[in-house]
């Protein structure tokens, strides 16, 4: 069998199971340091049925020395089998052969194998965990010793086990026995056990093992545990002198680290008659006394004690002791048994939390919970600490709802995506739309730790859903914090979400009429500037921060000003890496212009520059079938004499003379239309440089084409603004009808809020042929009148009768040929009578 032995658990179990003998366990390793000091070989192992860790006690009659007890072996199985208590070990299965027994338990292991750990610990430390030990033992005891009529014979530490929650069990049930029991082996085998004769009491030393059947049953364990007090606080000082003849009392000076209130008690353990003895029971009770009298109250004021108590009643407790035993387990929490803490106090936290009665110290529990869980080991905090919890979150009960919250951040980092999507966020959505503020509030700040645990679908769609809610919120506090969180989920939003939700929601945030959530607002755009590309930051968010820079609250504008400043920052750097010109490459560039060669052009040049640019690139920029449109019907205009002209400034002025090209421009008295709106002021400098001297079209240019002059675009600039707006062109079949006077259609004339536009002439009175103003001398001037027209002379105000144009809009290729013919022709006519009556002049 010492061969058996050496090949380890697996082989003893393969060979157990070739023997034909189904064993309802798997052995695992063996606890080494059980050997020296049982009869019993221990064993780690796992239950067959469900994997469940145990413990295996192991008896094999053919290893030498171990047949003669045999007779011990069985009692501890019988006596074990029967002893239900919760300090004692707990016997869960057996098997027996003809050479070998094994006792299945819960899984447990040996005092004797802990005891160096603690021993380096502080003497506070180690105290509160062996009085609390030795409590558990006496309690055990005392139900052996009075309830069972039976002593237990083997008090030491061999015969203590801890179990997977620290807690100390009674074992070795080998020298059980009843002096009612026929069969007892106590009185017969008693000197067989293994450090029998260390821990036998003055009666069998002097008697034999028979002698305790004359005294009481708790004789012999009152003797043996005050042998143990000595031996756990004092390892190496060896047995106490009382236990050698002549058994004097114990003097103060052996008591070694027992402690002062133990040690009165402890001598009457160790008084030599067994009658007036102190027995356990008495031991114990004297322990949990109320009163702090001599030798009294050493367990009634160990911390560890009281928490244990307390848990038990935990749910019975008034609010006010719940509180101190709350209290109390935070102070000790540092200095708690691991096991202690993690499989004995936890639990039973976990179990009051799931009570609707205990909602009330929800907040304080939860807490607790979460520090002591820091203690598991990282492979069992998933089943010990976070399942509990996460099923605490499906509870009604707003209390325990709302510690959950507040605790969230203590615990969000080991959440799994999984646990998180399918067991808890369908729970925490319904505090979104909860009836209390401090919940809902609770709700969206618990939200920023579980950001990265969500899944897409949550974090686009479901939650901003509850968010946008949130944000017209009936509490400021609400909205300020939605706002927030939506700049913390920024970065995790897809492109297509940012894009419709950030700039509106920081928009909505900056109307609130709260001032944090309008500050929220700003910061929350700064936050987020990389989420915005460069085009939504120049036509979009800096117009929606800058409305925030004459705020009525000064943080906020601050915060304006430094989120306007950033942004521009940030387009200047875009900008700087854009080409100077999108054009392709040898085409020429019509802003070449704008820039004169110094660098320093006034507001008033860079006007005309603009002016001059926008008017002459525009009939550049037509599409070749916009060229070819057709003039809408109506009278054409009468040829005014180059010698005898005026040009029409942008501004509706006359001008001095113009260039002899003609110019694709439309003129009129009531709107002009040019990009960026100049100053007003600017506009007759303007129209002056843009024009410069000379005709608008050269009466001897016969053979000239008139195709793109007549097709150009219309330049609408509205006078009423005093400036230069936005350059349009009309696409109306009519590009030129506003030069014969308003249609019956034409739209009002412009508000008394435009005087200069009222002093303007019509320019359908100043085109006329036979005006004797503008039949005069050749005008030299090359800038504009000075002052509007106030009054146009009376020879302007009656045009002279023209045939009407017929619009070329929907005719054949041949019909606008034709067409073009007779206008040519009658162009010819008309400048021939320009001639005429030019001569007639001379002469």
């Amino acid at each position: 069998m010492d061969y058996l032995r050496t090949l380890g658990s697996a082989a003893v179990s393969s060979l157990v199971q070739k023997s034909g003998l189904n064993l309802p366990f798997s052995l695992g390793p063996k606890a080494s340091t059980h050997d020296a000091s049982s009869i019993w070989t221990l064993y780690d192992a796992t239950k067959r049925d469900d994997g469940s860790p145990v413990s295996v006690f192991e008896f094999d009659t053919t290893v030498p020395g171990k047949k003669t007890l045999l007779p011990l072996a069985k009692n501890a199985l019988r006596k074990l089998r029967v002893t239900r208590h919760p300090d004692v070990l707990k016997f869960m299965d057996a098997v027996e052969t003809d050479t070998t027994i094994y006792i299945m338990t819960e899984r447990v292991r040996p005092l004797v194998s802990e005891l160096p750990t603690w021993y380096s610990k502080g003497a506070q430390e180690k105290q509160d965990w062996l009085l609390w030990g030795l409590h558990r033992i006496s309690t055990a005891l005392a139900f052996v010793n009075d309830p069972c009529n039976s002593t237990h014979g083997s008090i030491r530490a061999g015969s203590i086990f801890l179990s997977t929650s620290g807690e100390w069990k009674l074992g070795g049930f080998e020298l059980l026995s009843s002096p009612t029991d026929e069969a007892a082996v106590l009185y017969t085998f008693g000197g067989l056990m293994p450090d029998a004769n260390h821990i036998a009491p003055p009666e069998v030393r002097k008697g034999g093992w028979t002698a305790l059947k004359e005294g009481p049953p708790a004789a012999a364990d009152a003797y043996a545990l005050a042998i143990l007090i000595h031996t756990l606080f004092n390892p190496d000082a060896g047995p106490p002198p009382t236990t050698q003849p002549p058994h004097q009392p114990p003097q103060p000076s052996s008591r070694g680290a027992i402690p002062v209130s133990v040690f009165p008690s402890f001598k009457k353990l160790l008084t030599p008659n067994p009658k007036p003895r102190l027995p356990v029971k008495t031991f114990l009770d004297t322990g949990l006394a109320e009163s702090l009298g001599e030798g009294g109250g050493f367990f009634k004021e160990n911390r560890l004690i009281k928490i244990c108590e307390g848990l038990e009643s935990f749910g019975l407790m008034a609010d006010g002791e719940r509180t101190a035993l709350l209290r109390t387990i935070k102070d000790v929490s540092h200095s708690l048994p691991e096991t202690f803490a993690t499989h004995l106090v936890l639990p039973s936290l976990l179990t009051a939390l799931s009570h609707t009665t205990m909602s009330s110290s929800a907040a304080a529990v939860l807490p607790l919970v979460i520090q002591l869980g820091n203690s598991v080991p990282p492979t069992e905090y998933p089943k010990t600490v976070l399942e509990p919890v996460v099923k605490l979150f499906a509870s009604p009960d707003r209390g325990t709802r709302m510690a959950l919250l507040d605790s969230l951040p203590d615990f969000a980092e080991k959440l799994d995506k999984k646990t998180v999507s399918e067991k808890i966020w369908p729970h925490l959505q319904s505090g979104f739309t909860d009836t209390v503020a401090i919940l809902r509030e609770a709700t969206v700040k618990a939200i920023g730790v579980l950001t990265t645990k969500f899944t897409d679908r949550i974090l686009n769609n479901d939650l901003l859903r509850f968010l946008a809610r949130l944000q017209t919120d009936t509490e400021p506090s609400i909205r300020t914090n939605t706002v927030i969180l939506l700049a913390r989920l920024a970065p995790l939003l897809s492109q297509t979400t940012k894009s419709k939700v950030l700039a509106p929601a920081f928009a909505r945030a900056l109307r609130d009429d709260f001032p944090a959530a309008r500050v929220a607002g700003v910061r929350a755009f700064v936050a987020c500037a990389a989420s915005f590309p460069p085009e939504e930051i120049a036509n979009r968010v800096v117009g929606l921060v800058a409305s925030a820079v004459i705020d009525k609250e000064k943080p906020v504008r601050d915060e304006a000003f430094k989120a306007v400043a950033m942004f521009i920052d940030r387009l200047e750097k875009h900008a700087a890496t854009l080409p100077e010109t999108a054009l392709d490459d040898g085409a020429p560039n019509p802003l070449a212009g704008l820039s004169p060669p110094n660098g320093q052009a006034t507001l008033t040049s860079s006007a005309g520059a603009l002016a001059g640019w926008a008017i002459s690139s525009l009939g550049k920029k037509l599409a070749p079938g916009e060229l070819q449109s057709s003039i809408s019907p109506g009278a054409a205009p009468p040829i005014i004499p180059s010698a005898t002209k005026p040009a029409i400034g942008l501004n509706g002025v006359v001008a001095g003379p113009s260039s002899s090209k003609p110019r694709g421009m439309q003129l009129s008295a009531t709107k002009t239309t040019v990009r960026n709106g100049l100053p007003a002021e600017l506009a007759e400098e303007a129209a002056a440089k843009t024009w410069g001297s000379g005709d608008l079209m050269d009466v001897n240019a016969d053979e000239d084409d008139w195709s793109a002059f007549e097709s150009a675009p219309d330049v609408v600039i509205s006078t009423a603004s005093l400036g230069f707006d936005t350059l349009s062109s009309h696409d109306d079949d009519d590009p030129w009808g506003s030069l014969d006077g308003p249609s019956p259609a034409a739209s009002p004339p412009p508000p008394e809020s435009a005087p200069l536009a009222r002093n303007l002439p019509s320019l359908s009175r100043i085109t006329s042929a036979r005006s004797p103003a503008l039949s005069a001398a050749p005008s030299t001037r090359s800038t504009p009148l000075p002052t509007p027209i106030s009054s146009p002379p009376a020879e302007l105000r009656t045009p002279s009768p023209v045939q009407a144009a017929v619009s070329t809009a929907g005719m054949t290729k041949e019909e606008k040929a034709a067409e073009m013919a007779r206008r040519k022709e009658e162009r010819k006519q008309r400048i021939a009578q320009l001639k005429e009556s030019k001569g007639r002049a001379k002469s």
